[in-house]
């Protein structure tokens, strides 16, 4: 595997952050007066992004606010969630031992998410996480996110990889769309966050733990 990529997504991927991304949103949630929404409920969104997690979780009256005030609930609760960013969010179970397999045995880490990088590298800095990665790309990185190819590609190449020789490991449909946009061979796991299984987005194989994943990587590049 000394030539092989491997380039993950964050949220719902490598981290269940849900915890405190809800944790979060229910801050904004307070400052407006409004019941809490429970992790269940908001769990397939996170994928969406906070604005959108906001919008969900605030209902109706969502729609009745200005612009300034909508960016104004984004930085209310993006500060909340920068000083809580680890209070609850963990890897998924058997990602660290893995890394650490892989790390140690040649093969290329790298991040691909649609997570801001600042945001991003405190999370993984956070969870002692960032020194298994060559390269961690956010939203805001390269100039182009996912879905589009450059996103996944861009990651590739800052860790110093090889698209024939890469996989993306993902949780939702726009993770399987850049991988196919890039032509990269997809893995999809069972235990994200999105609204209909992961296997209606028709990646190359999907998981449900990560003692599955080397099997896995075999079946998608055997030699």
């Amino acid at each position: 595997m000394n030539d092989l990529t491997l380039v993950f997504d964050l949220d719902g991927t490598l981290v269940d952050t849900a915890p405190d991304l809800v944790a979060s949103t229910n801050h904004v949630l307070d400052h407006l007066g409004l019941p809490h929404v429970d992790e269940l409920s908001l769990r397939p969104y996170v994928g969406h992004g906070a604005k959108h997690m906001i919008e969900r979780a605030v209902g109706p009256a969502a729609g009745r606010m200005s612009r300034a005030e909508h960016e104004a609930l984004l930085v209310r609760y993006l500060d909340y969630y920068g000083a809580h960013i680890a209070d609850a969010s963990r890897p998924f179970d058997g990602v660290v031992p893995l890394l650490e397999k892989f790390k140690a045995g040649g093969v290329r880490l790298a991040i691909c998410t649609n997570k801001m990088e600042q945001m991003s590298r405190l999370l993984l800095d956070a969870l002692d996480l960032s020194r298994f990665f060559s390269a961690v790309v956010g939203k805001d990185t390269l100039g182009a996110s996912k879905p589009h190819p450059d996103a996944l590609l861009g990651t590739i190449a800052l860790a110093g990889g090889n698209r024939r020789k890469a996989i993306m490991i993902g949780d939702s449909s726009v993770d399987v769309a850049t991988a196919r946009a890039a032509k990269v061979p997809v893995i999809g796991v069972s235990f994200g966050y999105t609204e209909a299984p992961v296997q209606s987005f028709a990646p190359d194989v999907v998981i449900d733990h990560y003692r599955e994943l080397e099997t896995a990587i075999g079946r998608l590049l055997p030699a």
